[in-house]
């Protein structure tokens, strides 16, 4: 019973309030004290109208495409990746940006059962109680984008030397791409590996029109939803 109060309770609290930092952050600093490192967590939250359109554009091309179209979980992106991964191919996720966001503010990472039980949970909560906008703020407020590099804010003043409201559309799919290894793919932004990913994002930008509109699904989705029959009147016989 407490367990479903607390988690509930923070969900709501966190529906509106700034996360100020997760546990996944305080594990990175915990490795980097144990290499030897000096310990670094850079973040600096900012609201979503504070993060380039661009950006949050080329996370859901890149990491999540049905992203305003399901609940959480995207089926069939798991059975591909699962597919995928069985051939013998470069491994891949079939997390969704809910998936990631509820895993990134709540829990820790790695792929036992229990784990991936609690980020189900998670994801469902986040799903009920926040908007797709505050989802997508949260992700991109908290998500790893290099080492020791939190959040879009972070990762646009490092990366480019402005802000996240600045991004253009190329600095926006360099920063999307990277999502998958953050901690090695930020160290060579200019590698073959990374730019050829970029330009696939950018294609895919382009195809989405540019925009990620979120009014649209909340409109879809209110269509959606099963009307009440409207009951005629009955002529009164004169």
């Amino acid at each position: 019973m407490w367990f479903l109060i607390v988690t509930v309770v923070s969900t709501i609290i966190f529906r509106w309030a700034p996360i100020p930092f997760t546990p996944f952050m305080l594990k990175r600093c915990v490795q980097q004290k144990m290499d030897g490192k000096e310990m670094k967590l850079d973040k600096d939250w900012v609201p979503l109208e504070e993060i380039s359109p661009h950006l949050q554009l080329a996370v859901v091309c890149c990491e999540d495409q049905n992203y305003l179209m399901h609940y959480g979980f995207d089926f069939k992106a798991l059975k591909k990746a699962m597919i995928n991964n069985d051939k013998g191919k470069r491994m891949r996720g079939g997390s969704t940006i809910s998936q990631q966001t509820a895993k990134n503010v709540f829990l820790w990472d790695g792929r036992n059962y229990v784990r991936k039980a609690f980020e189900a949970y998670f994801t469902l909560l986040i799903e009920t109680f926040w908007s797709k906008e505050r989802i997508m703020e949260a992700y991109l407020n908290v998500i790893e984008f290099g080492d020791g590099i939190y959040g879009a804010e972070a990762a646009a003043q490092h990366y480019f030397h402005k802000h996240a409201s600045k991004l253009t559309k190329e600095e926006a799919a360099t920063l999307a791409v990277l999502l998958p290894n953050p901690r090695v793919y930020g160290k060579k932004t200019g590698g073959t590996y990374v730019q050829g990913r970029k330009a696939w994002c950018l294609q895919q930008m382009r195809f989405w029109g540019g925009k990620l509109d979120y009014d649209k699904y909340e409109e879809e989705e209110e269509d959606s939803k099963p009307k009440k029959p409207v009951k005629k009147k009955k002529r009164k016989k004169e």
